[in-house]
């Protein structure tokens, strides 16, 4: 059960990265916004979040110590810990003792305790059944994470989730626009470019179309260049035998 007052704290936590959200959309401010509230809310000292690159390897995105970022960059060097092991399972880690954990880790074992980290959590971030990066919080006191905070914790993580997601969504959406406003644009040109050359060439504008694309692609140049040239009037296509193209 969390209590009142940090229910209080958890719920303008969320809305605060709600807004980021919903604001002009920044994922990396996002991303740093969660990583302070990792703080504030849980009984965690540090934080570091790793994302997939999309070809399965993961990156540090952020965190919230060069500490943090230290035993983050240890653990991808070695290719495993907690985060690493998160991610490639879908399900949360907890280290509740970094002294005593398995020899394996060596490298992540190291790093942390140097840094003065002596418990650690990982947390999956997940599209539906896909990983795509990992949380990894860390204390300087053995122990778990209690019941209430390892809540709160995926919670944050969901978010975090989300807030990529989003971005994903609208860097293609974006992408597809443009590709739509280009195309857009390039009818109108090729029709203005149509018109011009049935007048200049003296033929229908079926035929001043065929002329263009045949220009083009003997030069080796887009439909739209040539198009947009023929309605500024520098470039002069010359009637070709029909069925040349």
């Amino acid at each position: 059960m969390i209590d009142a007052s940090r229910q209080g704290r958890v719920d303008a936590a969320f809305m605060t990265l709600a807004e980021t959200l919903t604001s002009e959309y920044d994922v990396v401010e996002l991303l740093h916004v969660l990583m302070d509230e990792c703080l504030k809310l849980l009984d965690v000292q540090a934080a570091g979040l790793l994302l997939s690159s999309g070809h399965g390897d993961l990156e540090l995105v952020a965190s919230t110590s060069e500490g943090a970022a230290f035993v983050e960059i240890m653990q991808l060097n070695a290719g495993e810990g907690p985060c690493v092991e998160c991610f490639e399972t879908g399900e949360a880690v907890s280290v509740a003792d970094v002294a005593t954990m398995k020899a394996e880790w060596a490298e992540f074992r190291d790093a942390a305790l140097r840094e003065g980290y002596h418990s650690s959590y990982g947390l999956p971030l997940r599209v539906r059944s896909q990983s795509i990066g990992a949380l990894g919080l860390f204390r300087t006191s053995p122990g778990e994470l209690d019941p209430a905070e390892a809540q709160i914790a995926r919670g944050l993580a969901n978010i975090a989730s989300i807030g990529i997601l989003h971005e994903r969504v609208l860097r293609e959406s974006s992408a597809v626009n443009e590709q739509l406003r280009h195309a857009l644009d390039s009818r109108v040109v090729i029709e203005q470019a149509k018109g011009v050359l049935a007048a200049s060439a003296h033929v229908d504008v079926e035929r001043a179309f065929d002329m263009l694309r045949a220009h083009a692609r003997h030069h080796n140049l887009s439909l739209h260049d040539v198009a947009r040239a023929v309605v500024e009037r520098t470039m002069t296509i010359t009637q070709t035998p029909r069925g040349t193209r």
